[in-house]
């Protein structure tokens, strides 16, 4: 793609125009050195808060020790309880996610009836359904 240069120069006169002459200018043209140092103590401060701040919210207090909150393990309850079925499928995932049920029993139950379903009604005498 060729670039046509009179109408960039057209452009560029536009915005100079309606904006006025600091919307063309080049950045480096008003930028020295001591800006240049302000900026990097101002990054300097605003990173180590930051890092400070990542490291206050992943300690929490417990009994007077603190813990990271990356220590705890978190499980994922594999059982269906709808069925008592056990699964190792990825699938069922989103399913004990969001309603708490395998796949088997979101086809059963769930599918068509989410309403009813999130406002707590289970079947009844379901064990023994699973895949």
């Amino acid at each position: 793609m060729k670039k046509d240069l009179n109408q960039v120069a057209k452009i560029e006169k536009a915005v100079r125009e309606k904006y006025g002459e600091e919307a063309v200018a080049h950045p480096k043209n008003d930028w020295t050195d001591e800006k240049e140092k302000t900026y990097i103590e101002q990054m300097k401060e605003f990173y180590k808060k930051l890092e400070l701040s990542k490291v206050e919210s992943e300690r929490e207090e417990r009994s007077g020790f603190f813990i990271s909150r990356k220590s705890e393990v978190q499980t994922m309850d594999r059982s269906c309880k709808t069925c008592d079925s056990y699964s190792f499928n990825s699938r069922d995932d989103v399913y004990f996610t969001k309603y708490d049920c395998c796949f088997g029993c979101y086809i059963q139950y769930v599918e068509g009836r989410t309403q009813r379903w999130l406002s707590g009604w289970r079947p009844n005498n379901t064990r023994g359904f699973g895949k």
